[in-house]
């Protein structure tokens, strides 16, 4: 069954149009009328601040959050617009970006006759990660965590299941969720790592320092050991935890570490950190 390329929506055979969003079904269309979209050529290098390099061809589109990009060849047009096709689709997407604390627009590229190339990068030290999605899969991943996607990328948010997860897991109530077809780029702290969880399965997790899982993990929040351990642990109160079966990623720094770190906002003995180090050298009156 063919998808429409701007929104995931599945289409009939022979559709000429998305009943979901209007837009043509485009693409070229194989013996068995299936719409094929070209498949996106990337590349990400770097390594602590790594930047993915995305090759568009004549028909291919981007939408990225605001800031993102870090240039682009002089073929490629950018255009900043809010999501959706229709009036509500737009509204929507306004309310989904104002609740998820992202800005109200995206910028969208596209290539202009020729081959173009556009690259992005996150916002702070850290990992890019392409998740390739197929028709109608998807992932959620932590808020902040979007840099770019293929317009064939469905972009929603899904909140929580319970309370306690909601309060103490370190994402709120709110998950950022991306629907296939298509490659979605996110961006994390430190280094990532991967994990693919048995049917059953418990991953338990730092708050916070999840970055992304497949839809069908179970996520949910658990004690950290006895109150002892809680208060003096050093880790929080609270665990994340994952229940496979699924894909997770986890990232070993996160923002809030890293603002603490820098501002000298804890001392381990007579360690100092940070910007504390150089605001002390400076204040000193010898």
């Amino acid at each position: 069954m063919p998808f429409c390329t701007s929104c995931g929506f599945k289409l009939p055979e022979g559709s000429a149009f998305c009943a979901n969003c209007g837009s043509p079904a485009g693409g070229s269309a194989g013996a068995s009328g299936q719409v094929r979209v070209l498949p996106l050529e990337y590349s990400i290098e770097g390594d602590n601040l790594q930047v993915a390099r995305i090759k568009l061809k004549p028909g291919q589109e981007l939408y990225a959050e605001a800031g993102k990009m870090v240039y682009k060849t002089a073929n490629v047009e950018w255009q900043t617009r809010m999501s959706g096709q229709t009036i509500g689709q737009k509204l929507m997407g306004v309310l989904r970006r104002t609740v998820t604390g992202e800005s109200l627009f995206l910028t969208y590229f596209r290539t202009l006759g020729a081959e173009g190339e556009v690259g992005f990068a996150g916002d702070y030290p850290g990992k890019l990660e392409a998740i390739e999605l197929a028709a109608g899969q998807s992932v959620l991943v932590q808020r902040d965590s979007f840099v770019c996607a293929e317009a064939s990328v469905a972009f929603g948010i899904q909140f929580t299941r319970r309370l306690g997860a909601g309060f103490f897991g370190g994402e709120g109530f709110i998950l950022e969720k991306f629907t296939g077809p298509g490659t979605v780029f996110i961006h994390g702290g430190g280094d990532f790592v991967h994990f693919n969880l048995g049917p059953g399965q418990v991953l338990q997790v730092d708050t916070g320092c999840i970055v992304g899982f497949d839809e069908g993990v179970d996520y949910d929040i658990q004690l950290a050991g006895g109150i002892k351990t809680a208060i003096f642990g050093g880790e929080g109160l609270f665990l994340a935890t994952l229940r496979g079966p699924g894909k997770a990623i986890v990232q070993s720094m996160t923002l809030s570490k890293l603002r603490r770190e820098l501002g000298g906002g804890r001392r381990g003995g007579d360690e100092q950190h940070g910007l504390e180090t150089i605001a002390d050298l400076f204040s000193s009156d010898d």
